[in-house]
């Protein structure tokens, strides 16, 4: 698998960045004690300050997220599974599911016979009334993540967030949620806490709310689905980032808005890895090709501070 994918990644250099970059400049990556490019498959990234080292690419499973449903559960228990395993088998360790999505119960059978240790479990408590079909109760973070496990089969999470925060003051607000997932972490069920953001007011205050390991956010280059215009979100990020907290970034493909567009597509990889402040990218595949256009895009994006 390991030989499979550096072969991949090397072809996607070759054929896909030989005429931006030249014959020598490919020749001097290839040689470089440090890549120039980014390794979509091979290479690990510390997410903040947390013990996780995590994939580049994350499978995101919410898309047209709601209800305990999406996109990923409309597709029907086999067709999801076998994209959970695609996704695995080409090198993606983390997947991002939700209460609100109903993906719980897919990923570890799907990945029966793989250790729990070899890839990463991110979800999310959705602690606003409706959403999520018939549980109308919002019992506390504990009860909650109870649930959680055993919907999952694992004993534990590696990110839980709050999901889809919009109020500057979430951190006031929301302190019952945040106090019992913090005894969670202390017992080791949570290996790192963190937010989903869906406004500007909640994302800054998220940059210094010391209880944050990690934020998930809304960034592409087009500003679209964001929490605000990129001139007013770039800066936040790179606050949350600087503070020693990971970034999980959203919407990197405009909730499927550039699909087809490939200019847009290159444009919003690149810039985001621009930044040099966004971790993980999370990304709702919903086929198999759309795993591999993704991988093959950010394989040949030369990352600034290499080259």
């Amino acid at each position: 698998m390991g030989m499979k994918r550096r072969e991949f990644l090397a072809k996607s250099i070759a054929g896909l960045g030989a005429v931006a970059l030249g014959p020598g400049l490919l020749r001097a990556a290839e040689k470089a004690a440090v890549p120039l490019y980014c390794d979509p498959y091979e290479q690990k990234i510390p997410l903040g300050k947390t013990d996780l080292k995590l994939s580049r690419l994350c499978l995101g499973t919410g898309m047209r997220g709601g209800g305990r449903q999406s996109n990923h559960t409309r597709l029907g228990k086999e067709k999801f599974e076998a994209l959970i395993r695609y996704a695995y088998e080409h090198g993606v360790r983390v997947f991002d599911l939700a209460d609100l999505y109903g993906t719980h119960p897919y990923v570890i059978p799907a990945l029966k016979n793989i250790p729990r240790k070899n890839y990463a479990i991110v979800s999310k408590i959705w602690f606003r009334s409706g959403g999520l079909g018939d549980i109308t109760e919002r019992p506390g973070a504990e009860v909650v993540v109870s649930r959680f496990l055993k919907e999952m089969k694992t004993d534990y999470i590696d990110l839980l967030l709050l999901h889809c925060v919009t109020s500057g003051k979430w951190n006031e607000e929301l302190s019952d949620y945040m106090n019992d997932m913090a005894k969670l972490k202390q017992k080791g069920v949570i290996r790192a806490l963190g937010v989903s953001c869906h406004s500007l007011d909640a994302l800054k205050t998220a940059a210094t709310e010391s209880w944050v390991d990690s934020v998930h956010t809304r960034i592409n280059a087009y500003g679209t689905k964001m929490d605000g215009k990129v001139e007013d979100v770039v800066p936040v990020i790179r606050q949350i980032h600087d503070a020693g907290k990971g970034v999980v970034g959203m919407k990197l493909i405009g909730e499927g808005e550039f699909r087809n567009d490939d200019e847009k597509k290159d444009k919003s990889i690149q810039f985001v890895m621009d930044l040099g402040k966004v971790d993980i990218l999370n990304v709702g595949f919903e086929k198999p090709e759309e795993i591999d256009d993704f991988a093959k895009r950010l394989a040949r994006t030369p990352r600034k501070a290499t080259v």
